[in-house]
């Protein structure tokens, strides 16, 4: 580490100076250690504020890095916006509890080295590298003032954790005191890249819906199943990040304008287009069964999807990411019996769905949740210990099951 630490501050150097890529330095790289998938502004399973944005305001938003290093730099994504975002100043700091901040470990942001700067209109911008060393599974607060209006905010909307807001500039303020809103989305930030010593591309994207994004896990635990992995990762003494790619909702093959683009449309920018990754694990399907079933206003357009389509969906998946180098496990679609999916033809297309991820070898190994999560009594149905109400999403118990139903060693 104390080498690293050397060759960071010589990174850094050059980088502020030539505004060059860090990476450029050998033996050093970035990767993503955190990154949420974004979505279009727009009504969600909970109140948010992506439609009525931001002015004359500060957002205060706390994620957990997967692995450490020795510098950070943060992404935010306007990807979704129709005009450019300026973001007026902004900190990035380690977390206290809640709103707050640790003494000592405020750092401003910039780009281009300015303090303020604009996200332009369908883009991603990355900040400056900053000298802030961050430990694996430590908490990071990302802190945004919007001095003039946003418009209508590109966001995560299930982010499980609380984000914070106040009215005026508070990025400096180490205390909680002046943030009195809270939300349970993330808005504009999509990562958290970290400078380390450059083990090729070891990252894990878990690239999925609902069951992905941590839905019926603890709200700011980080108990969903992407965090019990990295945790599981870092106690084998193997940690490497592991990205949560999941829209609560999402499906492979529908777009929808609030539950996300369609899977196989968001897939290059949430999956090949994270830096670092060499693996991912595909969850997706029980939406376009289940919605095909329980139709709701958010899943419009209502459109009726048949398990060759599913298939189908998944076969390109697997194709894209073989193109690009990556390793791809398939997770089979857990039980549902006794949730608003679940119909004598919705559990037939799960089955033939799983058995074909199972049987035909095309994805390069399996990770089996529905085994790891069906009941030891009814195996079309969750086991009590791991459902968190619905029969459809695993309680914290749950997706500790399904992190464990991962081969460490099919990770590559």
């Amino acid at each position: 580490m104390r080498f690293v630490r050397i060759l960071v501050a010589l990174v850094l150097t050059t980088t502020l100076a030539a505004q060059q890529p860090a990476s450029a330095e050998p033996g050093l790289g970035w990767k993503a250690a955190w990154s949420a998938a974004p979505q279009r502004p727009g009504t969600n399973f909970t109140p948010n504020w992506s439609e009525q944005g931001f002015a004359g305001q500060t957002l205060r938003q706390v994620v957990r890095t997967t692995v450490s290093g020795a510098a950070v730099r943060i992404r935010l994504t306007n990807v979704y916006g129709t005009a450019p975002v300026t973001v007026s100043a902004a900190t990035v700091a380690r977390s206290s509890t809640g709103g707050a901040v640790k003494t000592g470990s405020l750092r401003r942001l910039t780009s281009g080295r300015a303090a303020s700067f604009t996200i332009p209109a369908g883009a991603e911008l990355v900040s400056d590298p900053v000298a802030l060393p961050v430990s694996a599974l430590e908490r990071l607060t990302v802190t945004l003032h919007f001095a003039k209006p946003t418009g209508p905010a590109t966001y995560h909307a299930q982010a499980m954790a609380a984000s914070f807001r106040a009215e005026g500039n508070h990025v400096a303020d180490q205390g909680s005191a002046a943030f009195t809103e809270s939300s349970v989305s993330w808005y504009y930030l999509s990562g958290v890249d970290v400078l380390g010593a450059s083990r090729g591309r070891d990252g894990v994207a878990l690239f999925g819906d609902s069951l992905t994004d941590g839905y019926g896990s603890t709200p700011g635990a980080d108990n969903r199943y992407p965090d019990e992995l990295a945790e599981r990762l870092v106690a084998a003494r193997r940690p490497r990040a592991v990205l949560n790619q999941g829209i609560g909702g999402n499906r492979l093959t529908v777009d929808s304008a609030w539950l996300g683009d369609k899977a196989t449309a968001r897939f290059d920018r949430d999956v090949l287009g994270r830096s670092g990754v060499g693996t991912v694990i595909v969850l997706l399907g029980v939406n376009d069964i289940g919605m095909s079933v329980a139709r709701q206003p958010m899943a419009a357009p209502h459109t009726e999807v048949s398990a060759a389509e599913i298939i189908a969906a998944h076969r390109e998946l697997i194709r894209r990411a073989h193109t690009k180098g990556l390793r791809v496990i398939g997770g089979t679609i857990p039980p549902m019996k006794g949730s608003r999916y679940y119909t004598p033809l919705s559990e037939a297309k799960r089955d033939e769905v799983n058995a074909w991820i199972r049987r035909t070898g095309e994805y390069d190994a399996v990770a089996d949740f529905d085994r790891a999560l069906a009941s030891p009594a009814a195996e079309d149905q969750l086991d009590p210990a791991y459902d968190s109400g619905d029969h459809l999403h695993p309680s914290d118990a749950g997706y500790r099951a399904m992190a464990d139903a991962v081969g460490l060693a099919d990770l590559g």
